[in-house]
């Protein structure tokens, strides 16, 4: 099986590649498209989900980012200045005015 493949990737004029490059290949594109980690697990065989976390997730440095991004997502964002009411200041116990003039009322 293994001379067969490296005779079909030769006739296609690809890079050398093996055919347990190909398990690796489907592994990583499976979780960049965003299979659980437990279904890629299983897939391959692996007894353990961190040996496959440990082996697949730092592969694709999209998925490190994609990560980030998705978290960063549910993080509230600050309000515009026009729809946050009155601050106190605290010092001096009075109001500030929402614009932000630096004016202040009693």
């Amino acid at each position: 099986m293994t001379a067969r493949f490296r005779n079909l990737v030769a006739e296609a004029g690809l890079p050398p590649i093996r055919l347990h490059d190909l398990r690796h290949g489907a592994a990583t594109l499976a979780l960049a498209a965003g299979v659980d980690m437990k279904i890629v697990q299983e897939m391959l065989g692996h007894v353990t989900l961190a040996f496959t976390g440990d082996v697949y997730t730092s592969v694709l440095p999209d998925l490190a980012f994609a990560a980030a991004e998705a978290a960063a997502r549910i993080v509230p964002r600050a309000l515009p200045a026009a729809d946050i009411p009155a601050a106190r200041n605290t010092s001096t116990g009075t109001a500030l005015e929402a614009e932000g003039n630096g004016e202040t009322r009693s």
